[in-house]
């Protein structure tokens, strides 16, 4: 194996821990206490590999964790039903470390619900 080989495969080897890290596992939410919350969305974010957003709820800020774009879309939710400033209710899970993070799994918005996963 060349030099060059090598070094493609150890780069290979280091990058795909951190890849891994990088999205989110849904073992780490605690699926057996849903929780719901209603309120304005901050820092709406419409991209891949999934939509995101900020919510304060329990004197934190939350990271909401939505579902990809294309799936949003399809099943009827746009961006400027759930923009900054709209009010919308989210029904999710939480972390069960403790990180304010939530992942949806269904929201209302301009009176539908819209299932995400």
């Amino acid at each position: 194996m060349s030099a060059l080989a090598k070094l493609a495969a150890a780069c290979l080897i280091a990058a795909a821990p951190v890849a891994a890290w990088a999205h989110h596992g849904w073992s780490s939410y605690d699926e057996t206490k849903p929780i719901t919350l209603s309120g304005p969305l901050q820092e709406v974010t419409w991209s891949s590999p999934h939509g995101s957003a900020k919510m304060n709820w329990q004197g934190r800020q939350w990271d909401v964790v939505l579902a990809p774009v294309t799936r949003m879309t399809a099943r009827g939710l746009t961006l400027d039903s759930i923009d900054e400033g709209q009010r919308i209710t989210l029904t999710g899970y939480i972390r069960r470390d403790g990180t304010p993070e939530m992942r949806v799994e269904r929201i209302r918005a301009d009176g539908k619900i819209v299932e995400l996963r």
